[in-house]
């Protein structure tokens, strides 16, 4: 009798209870991740299926990063550059390694689709947390993964499925801190944070305001805390600065250097060009942001969900708050720094560039829905999640049509003249190409002809290549040896080949391929 009273009260302790919850929890967040995983895996056969994965510019170029950095006639570490940080190139390394992998694009596809399976885990905790209720994660979570425009995005080798999770992570890892006020935890959102900012430099702005929340939150060892969260995160900013100056002599090579956001505007600045929309002008910023940001998460969740942050704020959900906001608001002001341009079809210029930045918006969003749901009686939370996740979704569910999704509907109207020509290159040079003859280059966009005609990066001599391809540019008739010369009409590499038209070693343009909106490249060949 003793021994079953005993078994009773045992079972009924509050640390059987907080086992069994935290079972309970381990096993819900392992279904939500698998669930995520599928959902990822779906979008990322679809996009494939249709030809879309490397239509953003920005995701060919970031896949042909990280596989020149194992194939280039010069590879290792310098091939990884400056002004994009290289986590993700990093991470898409070991699959870009792979033949079929790189052609395809999946070798990136795959890293930022596993990235939003983890992005979304981390949300759903950390609103499972902060607001002590699934329904209001289960609504946070949905809504994020119901996002058609962040479903292409990690579908594809861009860099925003990966500043996501790293950001839901630091938000995740930063809520656990506040109720263990372990330096453990400390060190994890440190680490989040450390990724974030090789990942992208909106990240570099939340140091400090994450360090404050350490000190506020820390107890006792908020000191030792905070250092530590202080050491880990600022290794990224760090290594980042000591790269660019060992490299490049200048440890703001990527803020300021030829090939930075800031030079190349200015230097369309100097040729004619018109401001970009918001430079220097607070109204403006403020206004295409916001529309970005509406043209990406959808109107009614981003006006209901920044309307919950009320809610959020009720909840004693600050922190979080301020968190997430702080990457929208460096947007905003980076469109009056002029250090980003956002351009979108209903304002001037009437066109479609960096859209994707207002997808930043969507984790807050996502939070003030949380937040509401959160607000109710356990009992209406239900019934509460199911409709507001059907306002989420309404833009998208209401007209089904993939030109709804602006993302989609930018990287098709800024590749289709890139398309046509690499595939017009493609067809011409693939049958002609013989391994070893060479291609001098420039390296950037042409770089999608070698990918889709299977000739590998090594195969050509560009920037990365360093001492050789200045050689080359400065005096092709000493150091231009390949057979064939891919150029953008009126670059330094068609610059340099022009040279060599008459003289002992001769090239002559045998291809020239142009298209509405995009450069004009041209085919060179070594004729004596």
């Amino acid at each position: 009798m003793t021994s079953k009273r005993a078994s009773k009260s045992s079972a009924s302790s509050p640390r059987s209870k907080a086992a069994r919850s935290g079972s309970h929890s381990a096993w819900s967040g392992l279904a939500v991740w698998a669930l995520l995983s599928m959902w990822s895996a779906v979008a990322v056969w679809y996009v494939q299926s249709q030809g879309w994965t490397l239509w953003y510019g920005d995701a060919e170029a970031h896949l042909n990063i990280a596989r020149r950095i194992l194939d280039s006639r010069a590879a290792g570490y310098e091939q990884i550059g400056t002004v994009w940080l290289p986590l993700p190139h990093v991470l898409m390394m070991p699959l870009v390694a792979v033949d079929s992998l790189w052609r395809s694009g999946l070798g990136g596809a795959i890293v930022s689709g596993f990235c939003f399976t983890l992005a979304g885990l981390f949300l759903f905790l950390a609103v499972r947390r902060i607001f002590d209720s699934t329904a209001a994660a289960v609504t946070a979570v949905a809504a994020f993964a119901l996002n058609p425009n962040l479903m292409y995005l990690q579908a594809t080798p861009m860099t925003e499925p990966l500043s996501l999770c790293c950001a839901t992570g630091l938000l995740y890892f930063c809520a656990r801190f506040h109720d263990s006020q372990s330096w453990v935890d400390a060190l994890l959102a440190g680490l989040m944070a450390c990724c974030g900012t090789l990942t992208r430099y909106e990240a570099w702005v939340l140091l400090p305001f994450v360090a404050l929340y350490v000190l506020i939150a820390g107890g006792q060892r908020r000191w030792l805390s905070a250092l530590i969260f202080c050491l880990a995160a600022g290794a990224g900013p760090v290594y980042w600065l000591l790269h660019n100056r060992i490299l490049y002599t200048n440890p703001l090579e990527f803020y300021n250097g030829p090939w930075s956001a800031k030079a190349i505007y200015q230097r369309a600045l100097d040729k004619g060009m018109d401001k970009y929309p918001g430079d220097h002008d607070w109204p403006k910023a403020w206004e295409y942001y916001r529309a970005a940001a509406e043209l990406c998460v959808g109107r009614p969740l981003a006006w209901v969900g920044v309307a919950g942050l009320a809610a959020a704020l009720i909840k004693r959900g600050w922190w979080a708050v301020l968190l997430l906001a702080l990457t929208p608001a460096f947007y905003v002001l980076s469109l009056y720094s002029s250090g980003t341009p956002i351009f979108v079809p209903h304002l001037w210029p009437n066109s479609y560039y960096n859209t994707r930045y207002g997808l930043n918006l969507l984790p807050l969003a996502c939070l003030g829905l949380a937040g509401l749901v959160a607000l109710l009686p356990v009992k209406a939370r239900g019934f509460a999640a199911v409709i507001l996740i059907g306002v989420a979704v309404a833009p998208w569910v209401g007209y089904p049509r993939k030109e709804t999704w602006i993302c989609w509907r930018e990287s098709q109207a800024n590749s289709a003249g890139r398309r046509a020509w690499t595939q017009e290159a493609v067809e011409y040079l693939k049958p002609r190409y013989k391994r070893g003859t060479g291609i001098f280059m420039s390296f950037g966009d042409p770089t999608g002809i070698l990918r889709e005609a299977g000739i590998p990066i090594r195969e050509s001599l560009h920037e990365g290549d360093g001492p050789m391809w200045q050689a080359a540019v400065a005096r092709p008739d000493f150091f231009m040896w390949d057979e064939w010369v891919i150029a953008i009409s009126g670059d330094r590499v068609s610059q340099a080949v022009n040279k060599l038209r008459r003289g002992p070693r001769r090239y002559e343009c045998v291809r020239i391929f142009t298209a509405k909106d995009s450069p004009v490249i041209e085919i060179w060949r070594h004729i004596q």
